[in-house]
């Protein structure tokens, strides 16, 4: 088939036009080195850990020159790069990189993972939300109408400030990865919403809302990456149990799934094998795991029902041995996080204060050997002063020994005389 006039020059045009397009999106993503873990703390970072090798990483490598253009163009603060972790091992360890490609988003001392479908518009998404305001005020009521509508699910605190508010700041920080956290006053909500008391966390899906109060909440932990039947199962397991029993559990339950079991696992202070089923009570820190697998409906059905009639066990709790439990976990998901980070740091850090205090145990324990040595060597010497004393020196024994000789010899004199004057 002959070719179309033009038709070579029109195809290297377009050649040069992608390769542009491909050169400048590359231009908005910077190459990563090592002096990136010092240089990074003034900024908010999107960065993208890969190997050369990877085919994943490969796939991703245009959306992700996307994500830098469009990032730039919207004027975010956002900064997006890329840094080959098999190059810089040292510092993928330390931001937690197990797997190829990890994205991030790197904000002061924290660390998001994006754990989302790799898309440009779900990344951006990402990177929007954790990048801002832990919590976003609703100044009005248009706000308020306009973001309802964006969010299926809406998590709104309204009120002052209170130890509510620093409950719900500490819960924003760990699931702003999943979704937005917001605060309103009272005259901002709609006119339908009516609250018992001030101050009230607030959940407003499916047309509908509730006051959150300490309910049992039912969670689906799986790996929304994971496309086994397990998984999938699971998941809608607990979707088909919260829209099928609405009306039996809706006054005691929630529901829902969580992607990764980190944050559990950090909660429960325990390591959950995934897919499986948690029950929190969020009032006393209890948890419910269930006796066996989840297979269909009603056994989820069932477990909820052993739950409200008490037979099945609760675990956790916020008594004292749990709270000292609580400390020592921290203690130790502290020493290991600095270990796994950086173990030069951490044999530093762990390493020196036992080294002095072995030193001060071996100089303690020296010292007392050492006293026990001159104690001993300072009885015998006095001992040895004694039995000089009680027998004396040997010139002063050979002196007695003299003087005894010289005495009986001026005896044996005297009685010499004394013979000589009888014969005379």
């Amino acid at each position: 088939m002959a070719a179309a006039p033009g038709g070579r020059p029109r195809c290297l045009l377009w050649a040069a036009v992608v390769a542009h397009v491909v050169a400048s999106g590359a231009g908005f993503v910077e190459d990563l080195d090592e002096s990136f873990k010092e240089n990074r703390k003034d900024d908010i970072w999107l960065v993208d850990f890969y190997a050369p090798w990877c085919g994943h990483c490969k796939k991703l490598e245009p959306v992700w020159n996307e994500v830098g253009i469009e990032m730039r163009n919207m004027g975010s603060p956002v900064k997006v790069g890329k840094m080959d972790a098999t190059s810089f091992s040292s510092i993928a360890s330390e931001f937690g990189v197990r797997g190829y490609p990890t994205i991030k988003l790197l904000k002061g001392d924290l660390a998001y993972n994006y754990r989302g479908p790799r898309t440009k518009d779900d990344i951006i998404e990402f990177a929007n939300r954790v990048a801002g305001p832990l919590i976003r005020p609703l100044p009005s009521q248009h706000m308020f109408e306009h973001v309802q509508k964006r969010h299926g699910v809406l998590f709104v605190y309204v009120g002052g400030e209170s130890p509510l508010k620093e409950k719900y700041i500490e819960v924003a920080s760990e699931l702003i990865v999943y979704t937005y956290f917001f605060s309103a006053s009272e005259d901002v909500l709609p006119e339908y919403v009516t609250l018992p008391e001030l101050p009230a966390v607030m959940v407003f899906k499916d047309g509908t809302y509730f006051v959150y109060d300490g309910k049992l909440v039912a969670i689906a932990v799986i790996d929304d990456k994971n496309s086994s039947v397990e998984h999938t199962r699971l998941k809608s397991i607990i979707q088909e149990v919260a829209r099928d029993y609405r009306d039996h559990f809706h006054r005691d339950f929630q529901f829902g799934h969580m992607d990764g079991n980190d944050y559990i696992n950090s909660l429960l202070m325990d390591d959950l094998t995934i897919p499986t089923i948690v029950v929190l009570n969020t009032s006393n820190q209890q948890y419910f795991l269930p006796d066996r697998h989840i297979e269909s409906t009603e056994d989820l059905v069932q477990f909820i029902n052993n739950i409200l009639d008490g037979t099945a066990e609760a675990q956790g709790g916020d008594g004292l041995l749990q709270r000292i439990k609580r400390i020592i976990y921290d203690a130790k998901s502290t020493i290991v996080s600095v270990f796994k980070s950086s173990p030069l740091l951490g044999c530093f850090l762990f390493g020196l204060p036992l080294g002095v205090i072995s030193i001060m145990c071996y100089g303690i324990c020296t010292a007392d050997t050492e006293g026990e040595v001159f104690e001993h060597e300072g009885a015998k010497k006095e001992s040895g002063d004694r039995e000089l004393t009680d027998e004396g020196s040997e010139e002063e024994q050979e002196e007695e020994k003299n003087g005894k000789y010289t005495e009986l010899s001026d005896g044996e004199l005297k009685q010499k005389d004394i013979m000589e004057k009888k014969k005379d």
